[in-house]
């Protein structure tokens, strides 16, 4: 069974900066898809950042210009560094994966708060 646990949140102001951990029970050598998504109260979840086989980032207008994923192969690790961070960013950040298509393994989440 792969495990995904993330890291990392906490609580910031605004302008600052957190670097979020996704640690894999699994080698992510030839993962199809990683990414975060993330989930605010009363929201519907939604994703922010991923990474699929071509290694090409794609991300949420949202966040465009203040987040930068990344992966550490040797590491089994996806990593979500957010910057310039700002009250709406608060949420529960979720990290997903899956060898094949649609996102089938879920962490836990880790909790962003963003005060003004």
């Amino acid at each position: 069974q792969v495990q995904l646990v993330e890291s990392g949140g906490g609580l910031v102001q605004t302008g600052g900066s957190l670097r979020l951990s996704c640690a894999v029970s699994r080698s992510i050598l030839s993962i199809n898809f990683m990414g975060w998504y993330r989930q605010a109260p009363g929201k519907q979840r939604e994703v922010v950042a991923f990474i699929t086989s071509g290694d090409r980032p794609t991300y949420a207008n949202s966040v465009k210009g203040r987040f930068t994923i990344s992966r550490d192969n040797a590491k089994n690790t996806l990593f979500l560094q957010m910057n310039s961070l700002r009250p709406e960013d608060t949420a529960v950040y979720l990290c997903a994966a899956d060898w094949h298509g649609t996102p089938r393994y879920w962490g836990q989440g880790t909790q962003v708060t963003v005060s003004s």
